[in-house]
């Protein structure tokens, strides 16, 4: 029979199988730690408040130090047949001291304690999560300074649109993860408030200090409302919510990348180490570490899914339905975490085909807006100048032309007289690209200042 160490009035316990239908130990094991630290600065408080003795609050808080050790060196195994985390770090300290260990939950529920363990787990992994951002960025923005002045084709509607440079879109990429880094710091800082004391949903009428505890715990401040405290999973949404948006980020670049890695792009050779072959076709080289990005964003999209429709029909205090939050959040968290260290290494050992990139800008009129700008500059209206530049790809189509430079003086000043010589300057793929220097733009020495502004952004601590 599995281990139920509470009934309270019941005198009936789960069989085996309902016993594991309820219990969340083997995903609520990995707060451990957490629970430890929170009962800790818990039970210090009860000694500081005489709630319990000052004697047994040290004794307690020694064996729960002890407990730890033991669990970190893997002297302690976790017993899974526990019914939860918090059950069996209890009831491995009331087996060591007896009815001192007891004391421990004075003025505390599963309910706060649950949410304390959570929250600081998330304070304890969101910083490591920025710092793979950090360096994701990083990774990005380095690659992205060696191809400054590489030409390629800018797309709309998978359609060339204009002429950019790869360090451009590489720096696009970065600049989405940036975000991302903020969201993440954001979402921090609202969770940033300790539960501790809030009790079942109605505090305790023992002379709780909650304002030590979230000062022990590291935490800006208590919460303001104890019924809240033990109902809000606002932090566990907001933060899934930031792994889903990142790895839709994650799922988009890949998306080039694969596109990029096909013969019809041939943009792009990824190493071998972050392709696999074909069961059957011996010839291929398949981008599956990016398909399975591309693939496990999915997956995270509905973690956050799960957590929405868990909380959408929830009385306002805690219920039982709130221990499925976990594993919604853990797997999140794994995923998005596992997912950009495969991206950075794949990123990072990848070969760019910069000649291919180059070809692939002659050839569907890419220059045709510089042809409107150069009218505008010339003072023609831009509605009228597009139409003109319409007009003259329509002749370079009928004349079986692929490039506007393809027309002579005389055939341009068919559609307009204010194109003179100087049209010529302005068509190649590299004028476009250093013409364009506004700000986000991709000329290189502002491509460059992209760089550097961002590389400022990832450096900032609060993300």
């Amino acid at each position: 029979m599995a281990q139920v160490l509470w009934s309270g009035r019941l005198s009936a316990t789960p069989d085996e199988e309902a016993f594991a239908f309820e219990s969340s130990i083997t995903v609520d094991q990995r707060l451990v730690l957490e629970d430890i630290e929170g009962s800790i600065a818990h039970v210090t408080m009860l000694g500081a408040q005489g709630i319990i003795p000052e004697e047994a609050a040290q004794k307690i808080g020694e064996e729960l130090k002890r407990i730890a050790a033991d669990i970190t060196e893997g002297k302690l195994v976790i017993d899974t047949g526990v019914e939860d985390i918090h059950s069996f770090i209890e009831g491995v300290l009331t087996a060591r001291l007896g009815d001192v260990g007891r004391m421990v939950h004075a003025g505390r529920s599963r309910n706060d304690q649950v949410a304390v363990d959570v929250r600081l787990y998330l304070k304890h992994h969101i910083p490591e999560l920025q710092e793979e951002l950090r360096q994701t960025g990083e990774t990005l923005l380095s690659v992205a300074e060696q191809h400054l002045t590489t030409v390629m084709p800018g797309y709309t509607h998978l359609q060339r649109a204009q002429p950019v440079t790869l360090a451009h879109h590489l720096v696009a990429w970065a600049a989405g993860l940036e975000r991302d880094r903020a969201r993440f710091a954001d979402a921090l800082a609202r969770l940033d408030e300790c539960p501790l004391g809030s009790g079942a949903l109605a505090g305790s009428t023992l002379p709780l200090d909650r304002e030590a505890t979230s000062r022990a715990l590291g935490f800006r401040r208590p919460t303001i409302n104890s019924m809240d405290s033990v109902a809000d999973r606002d932090f566990a949404l907001e933060v899934t919510s930031c792994c889903a948006i990142t790895m839709v980020h994650l799922s988009r670049f890949c998306e080039d990348i694969i596109l990029w890695a096909t013969e019809e792009f041939g943009f792009i050779e990824l190493a071998e180490q972050w392709s696999t072959g074909s069961s059957i076709m011996p010839q291929k080289k398949n981008p599956d570490f990016a398909e399975l990005i591309r693939g496990k964003s999915g997956r995270v999209t509905g973690d956050l899914v799960t957590l929405l429709t868990l909380l959408k029909g929830l009385p306002y205090a805690y219920d039982r339905d709130l221990q499925e939050d976990k594993e919604a959040l853990f797997d999140a968290l794994d995923t998005l975490r596992a997912s950009l260290r495969m991206f950075r290494g794949m990123l990072a050992s990848a070969r760019f085909r910069t000649e291919r990139m180059a070809r692939s800008c002659q050839g569907g009129f890419l220059e045709a807006t510089d042809v409107a700008e150069y009218l505008v500059r010339r003072g023609l209206p831009f509605r009228r100048a597009h139409e003109v530049a319409a007009q003259v790809v329509r002749d370079c189509i009928a004349a079986g032309q692929r490039h506007i430079g393809e027309r002579t003086l005389e055939q341009l000043r068919e559609r307009s007289e204010l194109f003179n010589e100087d049209i010529y300057e302005a068509l190649s793929p590299r004028a476009s690209v250093e013409r364009r220097r506004t700000a986000g733009g991709p000329a290189p020495e502002e491509v460059q200042r992209q760089i550097g502004e961002l590389r400022r952004r990832f450096s900032r601590k609060e993300g």
